[in-house]
């Protein structure tokens, strides 16, 4: 029960709270989206599911085998020859290497979504690499503090390292509480912007519409935003949590243009209203943002919802052709550069019935520490 309760995390006091609310997000209580969503973050016209469905699901809501992975190691030896290259690890975990700098977003590593370590929603696709076999990183982005972005012992390991941490409004209190410094620590509100010690980075808070907590009776209580990575010669815009809103063409008109937009495409259900993108929506909020190369994520590694766990996938690929968008899809672990990204080959398609499991690195190990990052090391200020 300790370790669940340290996994709650911790509130923001004092000086940080204050920050927090002199927000123009802050009502007085909690965090709020820009425009409202309909009570309890649902569609009070779409049924929910029942509590039968919710647990058990359907038959393919986790895949039958593991599915296919490269192994990303010897890729990261060298540098991409475009300046930008992005390796998928998984859910929302994603590796940027953005002019010569790279930058890891939501890392999970954890074996469940989940404050519980026999409950709640269980990874049914293991790690790439083990933490300790990503190279290092100069900045880790948070978007928000849900299990699944933020986890627990994947930042306890990452606490043993000095790399920063640029997250939102209120998550800093959590990170320091697991044992990340303070001054490693930099909490942004919406259209904030770091720049990172030592690198050419610039990482911006921008909007999203979704909701935050990690415990009951503590909804929104910190604040949930995508993140925009500048460097010198190239951007990214990674979504974090987000449903469609109409501030993604503002995103565009003000950070933009992106060479790579990264969105969050399953765990969706229509009775949940707004607060997750899915296929069809990840699709109409690429056009407001310019149709930069599409790196679809939050899909393929835990089952938060009743869809089968291949049917992002797959419905992007049928709206793509409409839409003009020009996926990128890789394995789990294969190193892409955008510019130079072959056309979609969907691997996913027959692996339940192809003998031999899992056609890439075998299950990687759950984090237990973490090296120093050299590069971060040099980077952040000893003060």
């Amino acid at each position: 029960m300790h370790g669940t309760m340290k996994s709650f995390g911790q509130r923001a006091a004092g000086l940080r709270l204050e920050r927090m609310q002199a927000s123009p997000r802050w009502d007085g209580q909690s965090f709020r989206n820009l425009h409202p969503i309909t009570p309890g973050l649902r569609d009070p016209a779409t049924p929910m599911p029942g509590v039968r469905e919710l647990i058990c699901g359907g038959e393919r809501r986790v895949p039958k085998t593991g599915l296919p992975t490269r192994d990303p190691r010897p890729t990261w030896l060298r540098g991409p020859q475009s300046g930008l290259r992005t390796t998928w690890l998984g859910h929302s975990s994603v590796l940027i290497e953005i002019d010569g700098h790279r930058v890891l977003t939501d890392p999970v590593w954890g074996p469940r979504a989940s404050p519980f370590a026999v409950v709640g929603p269980k990874r049914f696709q293991p790690p790439v690499v083990a933490l300790r076999d990503v190279p290092e990183v100069d900045v880790v982005v948070i978007s928000h503090d849900h299990y699944d972005h933020l986890d627990y012992p994947t930042i306890k390991a990452l606490a043993k390292s000095r790399v920063p941490f640029v997250t939102t409004l209120g998550v800093g209190a959590h990170l320091q509480a697991w044992g990340i410094a303070p001054e490693r620590i930099t909490e942004l509100d919406w259209w904030e912007t770091h720049r990172v010690p030592g690198t050419g980075l610039e990482i911006t808070a921008a909007p999203s519409q979704h909701f935050s907590g990690r415990r009951l009776g503590q909804r929104n209580d910190t604040l949930w935003a995508s993140m925009v990575v500048r460097g010198p010669r190239h951007a990214v815009f990674f979504s974090g949590d987000t449903g469609l809103t109409p501030e993604y063409a503002d995103i565009a008109a003000r950070l933009g243009p992106f060479d790579l937009v990264i969105l969050e495409v399953g765990a969706f259900h229509p009775a949940w209203g707004d607060i997750h993108l899915g296929p069809d929506h990840a699709l109409q909020a690429l056009r407001l943002l310019g149709n930069p190369p599409l790196l679809p994520v939050h899909w393929g590694t835990f089952a938060l919802a009743m869809h089968d766990w291949d049917q992002p996938a797959e419905r992007l690929l049928e709206l793509a052709p409409q839409t003009g968008a020009h996926l990128i899809m890789p394995r789990l672990g294969e190193a892409v550069e955008p510019g130079l990204a072959e056309d979609v080959k969907p691997w996913w398609r027959g692996i339940e019935s192809a003998a031999g499991g899992n056609a890439g690195v075998a299950p990687a190990e759950l984090p237990e520490a973490a090296p120093v990052p050299a590069r971060a090391a040099q980077a952040w200020p000893a003060d």
